[in-house]
């Protein structure tokens, strides 16, 4: 397996990798889960899908099998600014808007979504593998972008996997299950590179320390 990155600027020099792997967050969110997203036939594509996205995504066989987005807690795009914070702003209908107490505005943090793994991949070994590419893949954008932390939305097992990859992750706040899938999500965080202390920044040092 390969991990690669890029954003809407280099996109083409990877093929069909972007188109390929909005068709696997549509069979995944859409088909399998059941969440109410923006899709056709073979794809899903959101508001988030914009030229201030960065994609970590991973190929095997030149076949993408995982991948995740990320953008800067700064975005801003017509009337959005980045999933969490909108949600906050009750513009997110399924997802609760009191999942975090205070909004994050910072360019040292990055928020990670639509981390997906093709169940073709049926093993923990390359289920493992296959994460930790896309992790590395968004740690290596965010920093050089110049930011240290990451952030997302996601189920609450994805925990354990992050720490056992050596991330330093933690959980921001409370849980709350989804109606459509019946998994647990939470506000996850987590330094910008592997073996790190969390958290580095104040932001999330506010958050920890209640």
């Amino acid at each position: 397996m390969q991990g690669v990155t890029f954003d809407f600027s280099d996109m083409h020099l990877h093929g069909s990798a972007f188109y390929d792997f909005l068709r696997l967050r549509k069979k995944r969110f859409v088909d399998d889960l059941g969440w109410n997203l923006s899709h056709n036939d073979v794809v899903e594509m959101d508001q988030y899908d914009t030229p201030l996205a960065h994609y970590s995504v991973v190929l095997r066989d030149g076949c993408v099998v995982g991948g995740a987005r990320t953008m800067s807690t700064t975005a801003s795009w017509g009337g959005h600014t980045y999933m969490i914070r909108d949600a906050l702003a009750g513009k997110l209908a399924d997802i609760p808007p009191g999942i975090i107490d205070r909004e994050i505005n910072s360019p040292d943090v990055w928020e990670c979504t639509r981390l997906v793994i093709d169940d073709a991949l049926t093993s923990h070994a390359e289920r493992s593998h296959c994460l930790g590419l896309i992790v590395d893949g968004l740690v290596s954008v965010a920093r050089r972008e110049g930011a240290n932390e990451l952030v997302s939305l996601s189920p609450v097992s994805l925990l354990r996997a992050l720490r056992q990859l050596g991330y330093a992750a933690n959980r921001v706040g409370g849980a709350y299950a989804n109606e459509s899938d019946g998994r647990r999500y939470a506000v996850l965080t987590m330094p910008a590179g592997r073996g790190e202390a969390p958290p580095l920044s104040s932001v999330f040092a506010q958050f920890l320390s209640q």
